[in-house]
């Protein structure tokens, strides 16, 4: 079973997962896709029903989690997501069909050697603990857990130039001084941490040794350190991102995606480079309409980065995973943003990056008020004094970051895993499907045959994904392959053919009316041949899957 009550580290995590490999062996299978900059391995699951055939010849969907370290509420939505599909096959038939039609990639953590300091330390880093983008520390304040209590908080010190004061209504809340406010006692608010190479006057913040951020490690728009931070050596320069772009390259069935992330509460959508004028206007359709149904699944509303989800309003995010996914392979995909402290305290935000630069204090008392009636308390810190070797009197406090903001609170676990999981099965379920509808072999006398094989996408989407993967000419043609014995020839046809795409039913979406059946397609051959001899033939769809059947003269 599923543990919800904590977060899983290395050990288990890979034990968890090799013991559903033993209890499921037809339907998981695991590998180790790359080593991380640790050494560790980096472990995929890869679900699909074997006795239905092979992985690779059926349409695949990606579900990856933890990119970045401290994130690890996606690795348990990953972890859970495998549980589930394994126990619920022969019980529910929409996973039953799943994996027997398709194949689910998961990869429940990515950043395995970040998130195992984040999980098994108080410190928290963004993916890789490799140095980067310097290899020595630099002077300045730089977390620490001073007062040995197992967390990094911050820490509030006496200050004539403090820009926060002590709230009147609650005094575990700090609020700004007003600009015109001169007397009364003010603060500044720090990092709970040490000072490196002070002076006894002046201090900085020190950058942090593991700047390495994996989703902005990824080609698509890359841009380096110097424009953005995190950005690595070069696109795919880290072992744990260049795995999965190898794994991508080799395995070539995926139509769509979901990435774990947190926080926020949020799904978002590319691009976070460009507006949405830079898509496919039936892309662009499409990715709204299976917002929709996500939305309707888990409470999440979706929103494209590069409106609303910007960090600045004239910076871009540049090397995602998102909308390397999307522009480079024509994926439709998602990075889901899990939990939001917030919003699980009733505040409703008017914009989801602004609302943490400035909101309303009345935020802060709800946040106070949920923190008191359903955490008992134990997410906000008491401040409690403290004698800073360097900087004397502060008093140490504040929200337990990494346990109620950055991650959910293992109380909301499970209907958080269970929404977010049905949503993956409804999306995964949208992916083309190839399927042969009718296979006519007609005797025409002397030996001779038509035969007529009816292919059919039965899936939602068309063979070919998306307009995007149509333009970048990334997904081959259907091919079929005519296997005749040897007492067998071919009058008239092709052994081998490429007949283009096939459209499913998400073009039908916005239109009343189909326009033909441009969903199926039919080939035809003259064959010459004894009676009781074999035909095989194979239609290959590199993201519908591989369908054969066999004919006897």
């Amino acid at each position: 079973m599923f543990d919800f009550s904590h977060y899983y580290p290395y050990a288990e995590l890979v034990s968890f997962l090799k013991n559903l490999a033993s209890s499921y062996p037809n339907l998981i299978s695991l590998t180790s896709i790359g080593k991380s900059y640790e050494n560790r391995d980096i472990w995929l699951t890869t679900l699909t029903n074997q006795a239905t055939g092979p992985y690779l010849e059926k349409p695949a969907y990606w579900i990856d989690a933890n990119t970045h370290a401290g994130e690890v509420t996606g690795s348990a939505v990953a972890l859970y997501t495998i549980a589930h599909l394994l126990r619920q096959y022969g019980h529910n038939s929409q996973i039953t069909r799943l994996l027997d039609h398709y194949t689910v990639y998961i990869l429940p953590r990515l950043a395995v050697d970040g998130a195992e300091k984040y999980l098994t330390t108080p410190y928290m880093l963004r993916s890789s603990i490799r140095p980067y983008p310097h290899t020595d520390e630099k002077p300045g304040l730089y977390p620490e857990d001073i007062n040995g209590d197992g967390l990094i908080l911050q820490m509030r010190q006496k200050d004539t130039c403090g820009a926060w004061k002590i709230s009147e209504q609650d005094p575990r809340i700090m609020v700004r001084r007003e600009p015109e406010e001169f007397e009364g006692t003010f603060y500044t608010l720090l990092t709970e941490g040490l000072i490196r190479d002070y002076d006894g006057y002046n201090f900085t913040t020190a950058p942090t040794l593991e700047g390495l951020d994996f989703n902005r490690n990824y080609p698509v728009y890359w841009v380096p350190e110097g424009e953005q931070q995190g950005a690595g050596d070069f696109p795919f320069s880290e072992p744990e991102t260049r795995a999965e772009a190898e794994f991508w390259a080799n395995n070539t069935n995926i139509n769509g995606f979901v990435t774990y992330h947190t926080y926020s509460a949020v799904m978002l959508r590319p691009y976070s480079t460009h507006p949405d004028e830079y898509f496919p206007v039936e892309d662009l359709e499409m990715y709204k309409y299976i917002a929709d149904k996500g939305k309707a699944m888990t409470g999440y509303e979706c929103v494209s980065v590069y409106h609303d989800f910007r960090y600045h309003p004239k910076e871009v995010t540049n090397g995602a995973m998102d909308d390397y996914g999307y522009d480079h392979f024509g994926w439709y995909g998602f990075t889901v943003e899990l939990w939001d402290a917030p919003t699980q305290a009733g505040v409703k935000k008017d914009d989801y990056i602004q609302w943490f630069r400035w909101h309303p204090f009345e935020d802060e008392l709800k946040l106070q008020r949920w923190n008191d009636e359903n955490l008992a308390g134990k997410g906000f810190i008491n401040w409690q004094s403290f004698d800073h070797p360097q900087l004397g009197e502060v008093e140490i406090g504040g929200w337990d970051f990494k346990n109620v903001w950055q991650n959910a609170p293992e109380k909301y676990l499970p209907d958080l895993c269970e929404k977010q999981c049905q949503f993956t099965i409804a999306h995964a379920l949208m992916s083309p499907l190839l399927a042969i509808s009718r296979l006519d072999l007609k005797s025409e006398g002397n030996g001779i045959y038509h035969l007529v094989l009816q292919l059919e996408n039965q899936g939602f989407l068309p063979t070919y994904t998306s307009k995007k993967a149509l333009e970048r000419k990334i997904v081959r043609p259907i091919q079929v392959k005519l296997n005749l014995a040897d007492e067998v020839s071919l009058i008239v046809g092709k052994l081998e053919q490429e007949i283009g795409h096939l459209e499913g039913r998400s073009n039908k979406v916005y239109s009343s009316l189909a326009h033909g059946l441009d969903y199926r397609c039919t080939v035809e051959w003259v064959i010459k041949g004894v009676s009781g001899q074999e035909i095989e033939i194979i239609a290959i769809a590199e993201r519908a899957g591989t369908v054969r059947q066999k004919v006897i003269l």
